[in-house]
C-alpha cells in the first residue's frame, strides 16, 4: 500500500499567513502539522508516499520535508499545477499509484490514535474504499455520510443543507484501485473542482461496497487561526518537561516545559505547558500556558500566553499577548498605552501596539 498525501491548499482562510507560508507547515506544539501526519503514515507501516504540492508553496514544503528519510519514509513529490478539487489530485498521481491501493491523507489535518484501524479495516473487508468518519455538531461545513445497518456508506453530500447524518467525512481515507475509474467519470462540482466525495459516491452508484471507520479520537482541519491554537493546546498537553537549554537560577519553571537544546530563559516565569524552540530567548518576561515560542525566536520584558510564535518571530516590552498567531520574522514592541491584545500577523511584519 501506498500514501498519497495532498499538501497542495492555499489556506484562503488564514491569511495573511498563509500569503508566504504553506498551511501544511504551521508549527503546533513547534512542529509543522504536515509532519504529525507523515508520522502516522509510518506508524501505519507504510513506506512509499507522493505528495501532491503546487503553486508558491511547493519549494517549501520539499525543503522541509526533503526525501523522506527523516521520517522513515520514501517520498515522490507530484505537482498540481492548479487547486481542482482532491479528486483531481488522485488523478494526476494515477501512474504513481498504479493499480496498489493506497491510503489518501490531508496534509492539513491532525487526528489523534493514528490511522491503523482504517487500514486493517480495509484489508480485512476488502471494500473499494474505506472512509473515516467523526460525528461533528454541525455537519452542514463538511462532506456527510449516510450508513446502513451493517456500518457501509450509502450516500455522501459534500456540505448539504440539510444532513442526513451527523458524520462528517474528516479526510483520511483508503482506496483501491476502483477509484481511478470513478474519477475518470467526473465533472466539476459548482465549485468548479473535481470533489472525492462525488468519487465515492460514482463507487456507491456502481454497486461497489464503501465500508465507514467512525472516530472518536480528537479531529482538527487546521483551516483557521481557532482551529490551530485549539490545537496546539491540545498537543502541549502531552509534552513531559525536557530542559536541553539555559535556565537561569532567576527563573521560574512550573508544569511541562520544553527547553529546546540552544534555548536561553533568564530572569523569567514560565508556567506551562510551553515549548521553547531551538535558540528562542525569554528575558525578564512571563510565559503562560499553552504558549508555542518557534525557533530563533526573542520574548524580551513581555508577556505572552495561549500563542505561538513562529520561527523569528520577536516580542519586547508588550505587557500581555494572549489567543495570538504570530507570524514568521514579526517583530513586535510597545506602544505608550499598553493594554491587552489580540494578534493575527504576517510574516516579516512590524507593529507597534497599544
Amino acid at each position: 500500500m501506498k500514501a498519497l498525501v495532498l499538501a497542495g491548499g492555499v489556506g484562503s482562510r488564514l491569511r495573511p499567513l498563509t500569503h508566504t507560508s504553506p498551511k501544511q507547515l504551521l508549527p503546533i506544539a513547534n512542529k509543522p502539522v504536515l509532519f504529525y501526519g507523515l508520522e502516522s503514515v509510518r506508524d501505519a507501516g507504510i513506506r512509499e508516499v507522493g505528495i501532491v504540492i503546487g503553486g508558491a508553496s511547493a519549494p517549501a514544503i520539499r525543503a522541509e520535508v526533503g526525501d523522506g528519510s527523516a521520517f522513515g519514509l520514501a517520498v515522490t513529490y507530484l505537482h498540481q499545477h492548479e487547486p481542482r478539487g482532491l479528486a483531481h489530485a488522485v488523478g494526476i498521481a494515477r501512474d504513481y499509484l498504479g493499480a496498489d491501493d493506497f491510503l489518501m491523507y490531508l496534509g492539513d489535518n491532525f487526528l489523534f490514535g493514528g490511522i491503523g484501524e482504517l487500514i486493517e479495516r480495509f484489508r480485512t473487508d476488502r471494500p473499494s474504499a474505506q472512509v473515516m468518519l467523526t460525528k461533528v455538531p454541525d455537519p452542514r461545513a463538511f462532506g456527510v455520510a449516510e450508513l446502513d445497518g451493517d456500518g457501509h456508506i450509502v450516500g455522501v453530500v459534500e456540505k448539504p443543507r440539510e444532513p442526513r447524518s451527523d458524520l462528517a467525512v474528516i479526510g483520511v481515507y483508503v482506496f483501491s484501485q476502483a477509484v481511478h475509474g470513478a474519477i475518470a467519470r467526473l465533472t466539476p462540482s459548482w465549485r468548479g473542482e473535481l470533489e472525492i466525495t462525488d468519487a465515492i459516491a460514482r463507487l456507491i452508484a456502481d454497486g461497489q461496497p464503501v465500508g465507514a471507520t467512525v472516530t472518536s479520537e480528537y479531529w482538527r482541519d487546521t483551516g483557521t487561526v481557532g482551529d490551530i491554537l485549539e490545537l496546539n493546546q491540545f498537543v502541549l498537553d502531552s509534552i513531559s518537561t525536557s530542559v536541553a537549554g539555559e535556565v537561569d537560577a532567576a527563573s521560574d519553571l512550573s508544569g511541562a516545559v520544553i527547553v529546546a537544546p540552544g534555548a536561553v530563559v533568564t530572569g523569567s516565569q514560565i508556567i506551562g505547558p510551553v515549548s521553547l524552540g531551538p535558540g528562542a530567548v525569554v528575558r525578564n518576561s512571563r510565559l503562560g500556558p499553552y504558549t508555542s515560542v518557534g525557533a530563533g525566536c526573542t520574548v524580551i520584558d513581555s508577556e505572552i500566553e495561549r500563542s505561538i510564535m513562529l520561527p523569528g518571530a520577536q516580542i519586547e516590552g508588550v505587557v500581555r499577548i494572549d489567543h495570538s498567531l504570530i507570524g514568521r520574522d514579526t517583530r513586535v514592541t510597545a506602544a505608550d498605552t499598553p493594554r491587552f491584545h489580540r494578534l493575527v500577523l504576517g510574516d516579516h511584519s512590524t507593529v507597534q501596539v497599544g
